[in-house]
Protein backbone atom coordinates (compact mmCIF):
# COMPACT_ATOMS: atom_id res chain seq x y z
CA UNK A 1 0.00 0.00 0.00
CA UNK A 2 1.56 2.94 -1.04
CA UNK A 3 2.34 5.68 1.94
CA UNK A 4 -0.38 8.02 2.60
CA UNK A 5 0.13 11.52 2.69
CA UNK A 6 -0.53 13.87 5.88
CA UNK A 7 -3.77 15.21 4.41
CA UNK A 8 -5.21 11.77 2.99
CA UNK A 9 -4.48 10.58 6.74
CA UNK A 10 -6.04 13.44 8.10
CA UNK A 11 -9.05 12.66 5.97
CA UNK A 12 -9.27 9.19 7.20
CA UNK A 13 -9.05 9.51 11.16
CA UNK A 14 -12.27 12.33 10.52
CA UNK A 15 -13.58 9.71 8.76
CA UNK A 16 -13.31 7.17 10.88
CA UNK A 17 -13.71 9.05 14.24
CA UNK A 18 -17.46 9.92 11.70
CA UNK A 19 -18.12 6.07 11.43
CA UNK A 20 -17.85 5.66 15.47
CA UNK A 21 -20.09 9.06 16.13
CA UNK A 22 -22.58 7.09 14.23
CA UNK A 23 -22.30 3.72 16.00
CA UNK A 24 -22.20 5.46 19.46
CA UNK A 25 -25.36 7.21 18.27
CA UNK A 26 -27.40 4.72 16.77
CA UNK A 27 -26.26 2.43 19.41
CA UNK A 28 -25.68 -0.90 19.77
CA UNK A 29 -29.44 -2.98 19.39
CA UNK A 30 -29.48 -5.03 21.94
CA UNK A 31 -31.43 -5.55 25.62
CA UNK A 32 -28.81 -2.56 26.94
CA UNK A 33 -27.80 -0.06 24.89
CA UNK A 34 -28.80 1.45 21.48
CA UNK A 35 -30.92 3.83 22.84
CA UNK A 36 -33.38 4.69 20.30
CA UNK A 37 -33.53 1.00 18.72
CA UNK A 38 -35.15 -1.06 21.33
CA UNK A 39 -37.92 -2.95 21.23
CA UNK A 40 -39.42 -3.92 24.64
CA UNK A 41 -42.76 -5.91 24.54
CA UNK A 42 -44.39 -5.77 27.94
CA UNK A 43 -42.85 -3.15 29.02
CA UNK A 44 -45.56 -1.68 31.11
CA UNK A 45 -48.00 -5.26 31.59
CA UNK A 46 -48.40 -5.11 35.44
CA UNK A 47 -46.76 -7.95 37.89
CA UNK A 48 -47.44 -8.41 41.55
CA UNK A 49 -45.30 -6.24 44.46
CA UNK A 50 -42.34 -8.13 45.39
CA UNK A 51 -41.85 -9.66 41.91
CA UNK A 52 -37.56 -9.91 41.57
CA UNK A 53 -36.34 -10.62 37.90
CA UNK A 54 -33.35 -12.06 37.04
CA UNK A 55 -32.00 -12.04 33.48
CA UNK A 56 -28.88 -12.33 31.20
CA UNK A 57 -28.93 -12.03 27.55
CA UNK A 58 -26.57 -12.95 24.94
CA UNK A 59 -26.70 -11.00 21.01
CA UNK A 60 -25.43 -10.17 18.23
CA UNK A 61 -26.14 -7.82 15.88
CA UNK A 62 -24.49 -7.35 12.39
CA UNK A 63 -25.20 -4.81 9.21
CA UNK A 64 -24.59 -2.09 7.20
CA UNK A 65 -24.36 1.71 8.57
CA UNK A 66 -25.36 4.58 6.53
CA UNK A 67 -24.10 7.93 6.01
CA UNK A 68 -24.27 11.04 4.01
CA UNK A 69 -24.05 10.09 0.21
CA UNK A 70 -21.75 13.16 -0.22
CA UNK A 71 -18.67 11.45 2.19
CA UNK A 72 -16.17 8.78 0.91
CA UNK A 73 -17.28 6.31 2.79
CA UNK A 74 -18.19 2.64 1.66
CA UNK A 75 -19.02 -0.64 2.86
CA UNK A 76 -19.50 0.54 6.63
CA UNK A 77 -19.89 -2.30 8.86
CA UNK A 78 -20.16 -3.63 12.55
CA UNK A 79 -20.51 -6.97 13.60
CA UNK A 80 -21.18 -7.06 17.86
CA UNK A 81 -21.75 -9.40 20.11
CA UNK A 82 -23.42 -8.13 23.41
CA UNK A 83 -23.88 -9.71 26.75
CA UNK A 84 -25.94 -8.24 29.49
CA UNK A 85 -27.36 -8.97 33.30
CA UNK A 86 -29.78 -7.54 34.70
CA UNK A 87 -32.16 -7.50 37.90
CA UNK A 88 -35.38 -5.78 38.48
CA UNK A 89 -37.92 -5.48 41.31
CA UNK A 90 -41.71 -4.28 41.63
CA UNK A 91 -42.62 -2.49 44.47
CA UNK A 92 -45.25 -0.65 46.11
CA UNK A 93 -45.10 3.12 45.76
CA UNK A 94 -47.71 5.51 47.23
CA UNK A 95 -50.61 2.91 46.55
CA UNK A 96 -49.23 2.21 42.82
CA UNK A 97 -47.03 -0.53 41.48
CA UNK A 98 -43.51 0.28 40.69
CA UNK A 99 -40.67 -1.30 38.97
CA UNK A 100 -36.88 -0.89 39.33
CA UNK A 101 -34.73 -2.76 36.52
CA UNK A 102 -31.23 -1.89 35.90
CA UNK A 103 -28.89 -3.61 33.08
CA UNK A 104 -25.68 -4.46 32.67
CA UNK A 105 -24.20 -4.76 29.06
CA UNK A 106 -20.45 -5.93 27.74
CA UNK A 107 -19.70 -6.21 23.96
CA UNK A 108 -16.99 -6.66 21.64
CA UNK A 109 -16.51 -7.05 17.92
CA UNK A 110 -15.21 -4.68 15.05
CA UNK A 111 -16.79 -1.94 12.71
CA UNK A 112 -14.97 -1.80 9.17
CA UNK A 113 -15.32 0.32 6.16
CA UNK A 114 -13.70 1.80 3.24
CA UNK A 115 -12.23 5.29 3.71
CA UNK A 116 -10.93 6.99 0.75
CA UNK A 117 -10.69 3.45 -0.80
CA UNK A 118 -8.22 2.70 2.19
CA UNK A 119 -9.71 -0.40 3.96
CA UNK A 120 -9.84 0.15 7.59
CA UNK A 121 -10.97 -1.53 11.20
CA UNK A 122 -11.60 -1.01 14.89
CA UNK A 123 -12.08 -3.62 17.29
CA UNK A 124 -13.96 -2.94 20.60
CA UNK A 125 -14.58 -4.49 24.07
CA UNK A 126 -15.72 -3.38 27.05
CA UNK A 127 -18.66 -2.37 29.21
CA UNK A 128 -21.23 -0.31 27.36
CA UNK A 129 -22.82 2.40 29.86
CA UNK A 130 -25.29 0.89 31.87
CA UNK A 131 -29.02 1.32 32.28
CA UNK A 132 -31.25 1.96 35.03
CA UNK A 133 -35.59 2.65 34.53
CA UNK A 134 -37.66 3.52 36.86
CA UNK A 135 -41.59 2.82 36.09
CA UNK A 136 -44.74 3.66 37.94
CA UNK A 137 -48.47 2.65 36.98
CA UNK A 138 -50.70 6.11 36.76
CA UNK A 139 -54.06 4.27 36.20
CA UNK A 140 -55.29 0.08 35.75
CA UNK A 141 -51.81 -0.90 38.04
CA UNK A 142 -52.48 -0.49 41.49
CA UNK A 143 -50.16 -2.33 43.97
CA UNK A 144 -51.51 -5.68 44.32
CA UNK A 145 -49.83 -8.67 46.59
CA UNK A 146 -49.71 -11.67 44.72
CA UNK A 147 -53.15 -13.22 46.27
CA UNK A 148 -54.44 -10.30 44.57
CA UNK A 149 -53.14 -9.98 41.31
CA UNK A 150 -54.55 -13.47 40.22
CA UNK A 151 -57.87 -12.36 42.07
CA UNK A 152 -57.82 -9.11 39.70
CA UNK A 153 -59.22 -8.93 36.64
CA UNK A 154 -57.33 -7.62 34.18
CA UNK A 155 -57.35 -3.66 33.07
CA UNK A 156 -56.21 -1.19 30.44
CA UNK A 157 -52.87 -0.12 32.28
CA UNK A 158 -51.51 3.59 31.79
CA UNK A 159 -47.55 3.99 32.89
CA UNK A 160 -44.87 6.47 32.82
CA UNK A 161 -40.94 5.72 33.25
CA UNK A 162 -37.66 7.40 33.06
CA UNK A 163 -34.51 5.56 32.58
CA UNK A 164 -30.97 7.03 33.04
CA UNK A 165 -27.68 6.17 31.48
CA UNK A 166 -24.81 7.31 33.75
CA UNK A 167 -21.36 7.70 31.80
CA UNK A 168 -19.68 4.19 33.37
CA UNK A 169 -18.85 2.80 29.94
CA UNK A 170 -15.42 2.27 28.33
CA UNK A 171 -14.23 5.70 27.18
CA UNK A 172 -11.06 7.69 26.23
CA UNK A 173 -11.10 10.51 24.75
CA UNK A 174 -7.69 9.85 22.52
CA UNK A 175 -9.44 6.52 21.29
CA UNK A 176 -11.63 6.83 17.78
CA UNK A 177 -13.86 3.75 19.14
CA UNK A 178 -15.51 3.36 22.36
CA UNK A 179 -18.65 1.60 23.40
CA UNK A 180 -19.65 4.36 26.53
CA UNK A 181 -21.11 7.56 25.19
CA UNK A 182 -18.85 9.68 28.23
CA UNK A 183 -22.29 11.78 28.97
CA UNK A 184 -25.50 11.21 31.05
CA UNK A 185 -28.94 10.41 28.69
CA UNK A 186 -32.21 10.40 29.96
CA UNK A 187 -35.76 9.19 28.32
CA UNK A 188 -38.32 9.95 30.15
CA UNK A 189 -41.51 7.51 28.37
CA UNK A 190 -45.35 6.84 28.84
CA UNK A 191 -46.36 3.50 28.14
CA UNK A 192 -50.01 1.89 27.62
CA UNK A 193 -50.78 -1.82 27.94
CA UNK A 194 -54.37 -3.00 27.06
CA UNK A 195 -55.24 -6.46 27.55
CA UNK A 196 -58.00 -8.37 25.48
CA UNK A 197 -58.38 -12.31 26.04
CA UNK A 198 -55.38 -13.80 25.19
CA UNK A 199 -54.06 -10.56 23.15
CA UNK A 200 -52.42 -7.76 24.48
CA UNK A 201 -51.37 -4.60 22.75
CA UNK A 202 -48.62 -2.12 23.83
CA UNK A 203 -47.62 1.70 22.78
CA UNK A 204 -44.96 3.37 23.80
CA UNK A 205 -43.49 7.01 23.58
CA UNK A 206 -40.68 8.56 24.65
CA UNK A 207 -37.99 11.10 24.10
CA UNK A 208 -33.67 10.87 24.41
CA UNK A 209 -31.83 14.10 25.94
CA UNK A 210 -29.05 13.90 25.77
CA UNK A 211 -26.03 15.79 27.84
CA UNK A 212 -22.92 16.93 26.26
CA UNK A 213 -19.59 15.14 25.71
CA UNK A 214 -16.88 17.35 26.84
CA UNK A 215 -14.25 15.43 25.55
CA UNK A 216 -14.94 13.93 22.39
CA UNK A 217 -12.05 13.16 19.95
CA UNK A 218 -9.32 14.40 20.21
CA UNK A 219 -9.93 14.94 23.55
CA UNK A 220 -10.52 18.77 23.71
CA UNK A 221 -13.95 18.97 21.65
CA UNK A 222 -17.23 19.11 22.86
CA UNK A 223 -19.89 16.85 20.76
CA UNK A 224 -23.79 17.58 21.71
CA UNK A 225 -26.62 15.74 20.60
CA UNK A 226 -30.52 17.15 19.82
CA UNK A 227 -33.40 14.96 21.14
CA UNK A 228 -34.39 11.34 19.48
CA UNK A 229 -38.22 10.82 20.22
CA UNK A 230 -38.69 7.10 19.65
CA UNK A 231 -42.10 4.92 19.74
CA UNK A 232 -43.07 1.30 20.01
CA UNK A 233 -45.78 -0.86 19.12
CA UNK A 234 -46.05 -4.66 20.50
CA UNK A 235 -49.11 -7.10 19.65
CA UNK A 236 -48.54 -9.88 21.47
CA UNK A 237 -50.66 -13.66 22.18
CA UNK A 238 -50.47 -16.00 25.39
CA UNK A 239 -50.10 -19.08 24.33
CA UNK A 240 -51.05 -22.67 25.83
CA UNK A 241 -48.25 -23.62 28.76
CA UNK A 242 -47.18 -19.87 29.56
CA UNK A 243 -45.80 -19.50 26.04
CA UNK A 244 -46.40 -15.66 24.31
CA UNK A 245 -45.25 -14.50 20.83
CA UNK A 246 -45.46 -10.56 20.14
CA UNK A 247 -44.94 -8.84 17.02
CA UNK A 248 -42.87 -5.82 17.44
CA UNK A 249 -42.33 -2.32 15.56
CA UNK A 250 -40.48 1.41 16.70
CA UNK A 251 -39.37 4.37 14.96
CA UNK A 252 -37.03 7.19 15.69
CA UNK A 253 -36.60 10.32 14.46
CA UNK A 254 -33.66 13.42 15.40
CA UNK A 255 -30.50 13.08 16.88
CA UNK A 256 -28.60 15.34 14.67
CA UNK A 257 -25.31 15.65 16.50
CA UNK A 258 -22.69 18.93 16.38
CA UNK A 259 -18.93 19.08 17.33
CA UNK A 260 -17.99 22.64 18.58
CA UNK A 261 -21.18 23.54 17.28
CA UNK A 262 -20.56 22.40 13.30
CA UNK A 263 -23.98 20.57 12.80
CA UNK A 264 -23.40 16.61 11.65
CA UNK A 265 -25.32 14.96 8.45
CA UNK A 266 -26.56 12.63 11.06
CA UNK A 267 -30.34 12.28 11.77
CA UNK A 268 -32.21 9.91 11.62
CA UNK A 269 -35.45 8.55 10.61
CA UNK A 270 -35.84 5.87 10.83
CA UNK A 271 -38.24 2.23 11.14
CA UNK A 272 -37.64 -1.49 12.69
CA UNK A 273 -39.60 -4.58 13.28
CA UNK A 274 -38.76 -7.40 14.86
CA UNK A 275 -40.75 -10.85 17.12
CA UNK A 276 -40.21 -11.88 20.12
CA UNK A 277 -40.82 -15.40 21.26
CA UNK A 278 -41.17 -16.31 24.92
CA UNK A 279 -40.36 -20.14 26.36
CA UNK A 280 -40.92 -21.67 29.76
CA UNK A 281 -38.15 -23.98 30.54
CA UNK A 282 -39.45 -24.13 34.39
CA UNK A 283 -41.89 -23.33 37.02
CA UNK A 284 -40.29 -19.99 37.29
CA UNK A 285 -37.58 -19.69 34.23
CA UNK A 286 -38.31 -18.90 30.95
CA UNK A 287 -36.04 -18.06 27.76
CA UNK A 288 -37.05 -15.18 25.35
CA UNK A 289 -35.81 -15.53 21.79
CA UNK A 290 -36.17 -11.65 19.70
CA UNK A 291 -34.88 -10.82 16.59
CA UNK A 292 -35.09 -7.04 14.81
CA UNK A 293 -34.15 -5.93 11.34
CA UNK A 294 -34.52 -2.57 9.95
CA UNK A 295 -36.96 -1.34 7.33
CA UNK A 296 -36.17 1.81 6.58
CA UNK A 297 -32.86 3.54 7.37
CA UNK A 298 -31.90 7.16 6.61
CA UNK A 299 -28.72 7.22 8.74
CA UNK A 300 -26.96 5.09 11.57
CA UNK A 301 -26.80 1.03 12.17
CA UNK A 302 -29.32 -1.43 9.50
CA UNK A 303 -28.71 -4.27 11.74
CA UNK A 304 -30.02 -7.65 12.21
CA UNK A 305 -29.87 -8.49 15.69
CA UNK A 306 -30.72 -11.37 17.26
CA UNK A 307 -30.93 -11.87 21.53
CA UNK A 308 -31.45 -14.73 23.72
CA UNK A 309 -32.70 -14.03 27.45
CA UNK A 310 -32.12 -16.28 30.22
CA UNK A 311 -35.44 -14.85 33.12
CA UNK A 312 -36.24 -15.69 36.21
CA UNK A 313 -39.09 -14.49 37.71
CA UNK A 314 -39.81 -14.71 41.66
CA UNK A 315 -42.17 -13.76 43.28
Amino acid sequence: MAPLTQLARLKMTRALAFVVVIVVIAGVPATSSVEAQELEPRSYTPAPIGTTIVLASAGGSKGDILFDPSLDLDDVKADLTIVTTGLGYTFNLAGRQARVVAVLPVAWGAVSAEVHQIPVRQNVGGLIDPRIKLSIGLRGAPALTLADFVRTPKRTALGASVTVVPPLGQYSADRLVNLGYHRWAFKPEIGLSRAAGPWTIDGYLGLWLFMANGAYFPGHSRRTQDPIVSGQVHVSRALPRRFWVAFDATGFAGGQSFVDGVPSPDRQLNRRLGGTLSMPIARQQSIKLAYSTGVTTLRGSDFDTLTVTWQLVVF
